[in-house]
This record gives structure tokens, sequence and C-alpha cells, in this order.
């Protein structure tokens, strides 16, 4: 039977049944009955099979499918060794959604697409032979992190490891334009190339001049942002990977820039087609200075960013906006515009409630905990990766005259619920850290030479978590109870502990440091002060139990960390961000990154096949209580988590807020007695609470609708870990 052959399938009407109550209860059996029909009628049915490993790494080989030279770096008989390792854990998914998804996006299959020719034990064994570059110790380290789901890599780092016809192994970067046509027409043809690699784009537009301000000094020229917005739109939906997937970027403004209503204007559903983008994402970049002056209820000012980068000598993101306000205001040779603080303020939460944009970037929040030298001026796709760059120059000719330093992804997560139970949390991270610094080692985005310069700079990497909620509810621990919240904070600081220790020996061994580490507040020692203050151990009964096996660094652990990274140095500029991991945590049956569940029997469609019920792992009579809804969470609890984790994180993460635009029960949720819906106001509220909680970016706004419609869905593939 071919995979194409589904006639006498019986895997998804099984799994439909899900969908159908029995006796009033959920019948959770029809997952596992789903699961085993699928493994026995599609993939038994469609693997192909070899008399001998040998056999098969050489057929792989010689027909093109993986590379030899990372096979060649191990003698044979580890190799051997390393497959009976991963044949003794005895791996089994745990539900038909995450067989199915291995299968349909990960699994390597024959050029005629009709044979499997990888099992998940095989893509781990390339993932771990290959990241671990000859290391035996390590590859057999990475091997037992991803078969027993503690790590899980990036999707174009799990999908591409191995592969002889492979896509990169990061699909996220970071870009920014300055105000002149040659980095216009640069930053386009970045745009089109990184979109041809499968790559999502983040472009900051903020230091573009505005509209009517003056070109070679006759006033009124400039066509501002909107116009460089559809060429950008146009370029993504052009280069679109063979026409299987639309190109995907968005585009950051400061707040305080004089095109910010048009900017947000062109997301309307109303807006004018010539203005009116519809793929391209939007994210506003917003200093502290601005949250001053809606809480005051004061007039704002707009400032040309071709008066200020005259006086101020350096691009309009590059100056301190909060800081230099007042002087920008009474400066009399900076054109400005004034408008109602609240009045934008009140369309931001329109447009989010109408649209899920615009992202919004805390962009002092960001900078004051910043420890590295230089500033950040913008975010990503998913808005989690906060990196400083330097703006390049470009000549006539198209090429670099100053080459800056822009930004690469490179992401990986870890599951929450598995490693915690990791016989050592350290050694699993330090496995976990040396994989990902491979990835950037080896990133060599070569098309966009600004990216290429700043990852070998920087040596950037971004570890992450998924699985909160399913941790949570598989301990009966409500999601935003205290309890929820101090474990957060305890487990990024343990990974903020352990990758900056392996980061660090990295370093030794090496001899090398990120570039400018010198700078840094991590070679002051100052980054260390609070560790070394302030005891960040679990008080709460409940936690400390969670965390009785685990290793919990002292103020001494810490106040040697210290010294170890003063005298030795740290290989990785950035080490950690948490992305939306959406597509991946469903192999892992885990719930996506640390948010609230959408619906205890999600239900998804897929493009070939129809709806797919998949139920929150671990659900059951004892942890249903647990598992409420994203929709019926109050937001101040997301935040709040979220902002426990933020103050180890030295990027960002990916918060998503959830709000309904009816009254209205999904069908597995329990009543709760809502009488409300969320409102703009709301929306202003949250953001204004997230911004005084520490979170330094906000990514989409989900709206449950009247039609019961979710509105602002876009998964973030580009860092869909």
């Amino acid at each position: 039977m071919s995979l194409k052959d589904l006639k006498n399938v019986t895997y998804y009407d099984l799994n439909n049944e899900i969908n159908i109550p029995k006796n009033g209860k959920i019948q959770l059996n029809k997952d596992k009955e789903a699961l085993e029909a699928f493994l026995k009628e599609n993939v038994q049915a469609n693997l192909k099979t070899f008399s001998s490993l040998k056999e098969r790494i050489s057929f792989l080989i010689d027909n093109d499918y993986i590379e030899s030279e990372f096979i060649e770096k191990y003698d044979f008989n580890f190799i051997e060794k390393l497959y009976q390792y991963l044949k003794e854990q005895n791996f089994h998914f745990k539900s038909f959604m995450a067989a199915y998804k291995f299968y349909a996006q990960y699994a390597l299959k024959t050029n005629d697409n009709n044979y499997y020719l990888e099992q998940f034990i095989d893509r781990v064994a390339m993932n771990a032979l290959y990241f671990a570059n000859g290391n035996e110790e390590l590859a057999m380290n990475l091997a037992d992190e991803i078969v027993h789901q503690r790590y899980q890599p990036a999707t174009p780092s799990f999908l591409n490891a191995g592969r002889k016809r492979r896509g990169e192994f990061v699909s996220c970067f970071l870009i920014q334009t300055t105000d002149n046509m040659n980095t216009i027409g640069r930053t386009i043809n970045s745009a089109l190339q990184l979109s041809r690699i499968g790559g999502g784009v983040g472009i900051n537009l903020s230091n573009l001049r505005a509209a009517g301000d003056p070109i070679k000094h006759i006033e009124g020229a400039a066509s501002g942002v909107v116009p460089v917005m559809k060429l950008l739109e146009d370029s993504f939906s052009y280069s679109n990977q063979l026409g299987q997937r639309q190109g995907a970027g968005v585009v950051y403004l400061s707040v305080f820039h004089p095109d910010i209503i048009d900017f947000l204007a062109a997301k309307k559903e109303n807006a004018d087609e010539k203005i009116r983008v519809k793929t391209l994402s939007l994210g506003v970049t917003v200093p502290d200075k601005f949250y001053e002056l809606c809480k005051n209820n004061e007039d704002m000012y707009l400032f040309s960013p071709y008066d200020v980068e005259a006086i101020y000598g350096e691009p309009f993101s590059y100056v301190d906006i909060t800081k230099e306000y007042d002087n920008m205001v009474n400066n009399e040779n900076i054109k400005k515009t004034k408008i109602k603080a609240r009045e934008l303020e009140t369309e931001i939460s329109k447009l989010q409630q109408e649209s899920g944009y615009p992202y919004i970037i805390n962009i002092d929040t960001a900078n004051k905990v910043n420890p590295i030298d230089g500033k950040i001026v913008m975010s990503n796709l998913c808005s989690e990766i906060m990196q400083v760059q330097t703006p390049s120059t470009v000549d006539n000719q198209q090429h670099y005259s100053e080459l800056g330093t822009d930004v690469s992804c490179n992401l990986g997560s870890t599951n929450i619920v598995n490693l915690m139970d990791s016989p050592d949390f350290g050694k699993s991270v330090d496995a976990m850290v040396r994989a990902l610094t491979f990835v950037s080692d080896n990133s060599n985005i070569d098309v966009v030479p600004s990216i290429q310069h700043g990852n070998h700079l920087a040596h950037s990497i971004g570890l992450g978590g998924m699985g909160l909620h399913s941790f949570l509810a598989k301990n009966q621990i409500e999601y935003g109870s205290p309890e929820a919240i101090e474990f957060t904070g305890v487990y990024f600081m343990l990974l903020n502990y352990w990758t900056l220790k392996t980061s660090n020996k990295i370093a030794k061994e090496r001899k090398e440091t990120f570039h400018n580490f010198e700078n840094s507040k991590y070679a002051d020692g100052s980054y260390f002060d609070k560790y070394i203050q302030e005891d960040w151990a679990p008080q709460n009964k409940r936690v400390q139990e969670l965390f009785k096996n685990i290793f919990i660094p002292s103020e001494k652990d810490w106040e040697q960390l210290k010294n170890d990274v003063m005298e030795y140095g740290l290989y990785n500029q950035n080490r950690l961000a948490v992305a939306p991991n959406g597509s991946i945590s469903y192999i892992n049956d885990t719930t996506a990154s640390l948010h609230p569940i959408i619906s205890r029997i999600e239900e998804r469609y897929e493009a070939k096949t129809g709806k797919i019920y998949y139920p929150a792992p671990y659900l059951s009579n004892e942890t249903i209580p647990y598992y409420k809804s994203a929709y019926d969470t109050d937001m101040r609890k997301v935040i709040d988590t979220y902002a426990a984790a933020q103050k180890h994180v030295d990027q960002s993460m990916s918060l998503t807020l959830f709000m309904r635009s009816t009254i209205q029960d999904n069908l597995y949720e329990w009543k709760n007695g809502r009488t409300d819906k969320m409102t703009t106001r709301d929306l202003t509220i949250l953001r204004n609470y997230a911004h005084y909680k520490g979170i330094k970016s906000l990514y989409y706004v989900r709206t449950y609708t009247d039609d019961n419609q979710e509105v602002g869905v876009n998964e973030c593939e580009s860092c869909s870990i």
C-alpha cells in the first residue's frame, strides 16, 4: 500500500469519535485506538525495511538521502551502539496527533513519496550524530535527551539534520534598514532571499523618513513607510518556497514615528487596497515614555526620523526617546506632529481586537536588563528574539561599505514535563546548549552578509520551554496560582544557570568568547548581583517538593559561576528565548510554550485530512479541573507566569493574549459563570500591566468570535520549535 492509498484506513474515523461523547463522557480511548491503527495501517504498511543498519545507511547515502560526511566521523560500531541504545528505550508516541505530525511533516520519505525511510528513533539518531559532530559522548547524550523528549530541536534543525538535500537549520531572521534607497533595496532583496530559503523575517522600518519628509531638501517628497511595506509584502508573496508556503515577515515601527497611524491603518479590514497589507505582520516598538504620556492623558509628539538622525548623528531607532523626549520636543529643528497619546493607545487596542496585531515590543524594558553592550531595536516574527544589532551602510553597487550585525534565530526547546524527570538536569542542558551552538557555528546565511556577520560574532542561541500547562495539570496545580508562578520562576532560573555554565565551559575549552564580551555586564560581574544578593530557591512547600531531586544553586554557587565567567568568558552572547513552538509540541505530546491550552479537546484542521482531534496531554478525571481554557483564564495570570520566567530569560518570550468577543462556552469547557467579554479597554489595561510586570514583548492577540472562530491565529512556522 502506498502513502497515497488511504481507502481502507480507519484511524481518521477513530480519531474523530473523540468528538462524539458517549454516555456524557469524552471517548479518550478512541485516540489510543486511532494511534494503533495509524501505526499499523499507515506506518508499518509503508515503511521501507532493510536487513541491517549498515544496509540501510548505505542505501540512504548511495541514493542521496543523507550526507556521508557526518557518518564518516564515527566508527560504525559506535553508530550501531547508539541505535541499540535507542531501541532499548522503547519509544512510543502517546497520541494519534503526535505520530501523525511526525510522519506527515518530519519523517524522511522516498523521492516518490510512497514509502517512509525512517521512524522516530532514526530521526533522533540523525540529529544526535549530526549535531555532535563526531563527539561520541555528546552524540549519546543528545540521543538520550531527544528520545526521552527532554529536548526538542527547532523544526528546521530537527527536519534537516543529516539530509543530503536539505534546507537551513534556522528559519527565523532579523534585519533592519536605514534611511536611504540603497539600504531599502538591499532590505527587499534580503527579504526575497531569506524567504526563498524558508525563513520568516523581522524587519525594522523605524529609521525610514516619514511621509512628507524632505528628499534632497525638497519638502514633502518622501512617501513614508507604507509603500515599503507593500513592496515587502509582495516580495514575501513572490518568494514562496516553490509554491509550497507563502513567505512570512513582520515589520516593526516606533510608536513615535510620524507614520504610525498610517502603519496601523494598513492592517485594517476596511483599508484601501492600495495601502492594505493582508499577510504582512505588524509590530510596534514602545518606549517607557509612551506609557507615561498615556497614564497622564497628555499630548504626545511624533518626531521626524530624518531630522532626529540629522541632529543626533545616528538612526532614529538608536536614539533613547524616553531620555531625549523633552529635548526633542523643544528642538525647533525637529519637525513634529502632536496627537493624543490615549487616542493612539485606543487605536492599537482596536486593531488588536480586529486583527490580532500589532505585536508590542517594550523596547526600554528590553534594553534596561540587556547585559550586552549595544542596543536592541526590534524583534522577530514571533517576538521572542531580542539581540543587539548595528546598522549597515550600502553603496550604489549594493555592496556593504560598512557591514552591520543582524540576527539568525538558533532555537530549541526543553519539554518541561520530561526535563523535570531528568536524572541530571545540568547534564541535560549541557547537551542542549552544545547542540544549539553547533547550529549557530554552522549556519552560514551568506545571502544576507549582515546576518552571517552577526551570527559569527555572537554565537547566539535561544533555548526555551514548552509544556508548562501539561506539567501543572499533571501535578494538579492550577495555572497562574502562586505555586505555579513560583515553579515557573525556579525552572527558568535553573535554565539560566546551566546555560551559563555550559557557555562558560565552551569559552574555556575553545579559548574564545562572543564578540565584545569584555564590555558586557557578564564581564564586570554585575549581571550576577541579583543572584548573589537574593535566594532564588523555592519557598513554597509544594514547589520544594517538585524540585526535591534537582540541584538548586545557592548564592555561593552563583558567586563561583560569576568568577568563572569573569575569568573565562561566555561563548554565546544570548542563550534563552521562549518561542511559540506550536507545531512541534504535538510530537512531544505536550502543551505549547508557557500559555494555557485553548481547549481540552483541540480541533485542528489539516489540509489533506480534514479535522483531527487532540486531547490535552494527561487528560483524565483527576486533571480535567486543571485544564481551564486560555479563553476562560484571567490574562493577568498569564502575564504573571511569563513575568516569572522573564526575570531569568535574557531575550524574550512569545506571550499570546486570549480574549473573547462573545459570551460562549466551548463544548468541552465547564461552565464558569462568565458573563462578560473582553473589550479594547481591557486590552489597554493588559498591555500596561504587562509593561509594569517587566514583560518585554506581547505577541498575538487571539480572539474567540461570535461564530466560534479565532482571529489572529497565524501559527509562526518560522519559530515552530
